[in-house]
């Protein structure tokens, strides 16, 4: 089971973190994603991280702005969102794969937490 939380309403420039909290099952050999969903657009992958090996991967818009990191103790996994802009507003979810790969693909995500509302006033 994956737990978003820390999302909000702010202004843009600021930062907000997210965290997923998984529960039930260790996370080695899992890569651990960030999606979001915009009101009236398709799912896009914003961030992956590889449990074990640490390798992260990006979508170019988030590139210097975001950073996924992970809690081993609490087997948790964040997304650090610095100088948020109006189109980061989402809905962001947290997803894990097992199998070890660094996709942007969604549909090979196996687990999916029920997200978190981001919103960012201009």
């Amino acid at each position: 089971q994956l737990v978003e939380s820390g999302g909000g309403l702010v202004q843009a420039g600021v930062s907000l973190r997210l965290s997923c909290a998984a529960h039930g099952r260790p996370l080695t050999g899992y890569v651990m994603g960030w999606f979001r969903q915009a009101p009236g657009k398709e799912r896009e992958f914003v961030a992956a991280l590889h449990w074990s090996g640490g390798s992260t991967n990006y979508t170019n818009s988030v590139k210097g702005r975001f950073t996924i990191s992970g809690d081993k103790a609490k087997n948790t996994v964040y997304l650090q969102m610095n100088n948020l802009k109006s189109e980061d507003t989402a809905v962001y979810y947290c997803a894990a794969n097992n199998w070890g790969v660094l996709s942007p693909e969604g549909r090979i995500y196996r687990y999916w937490g029920q997200g978190t509302q981001v919103t960012v006033s201009s």
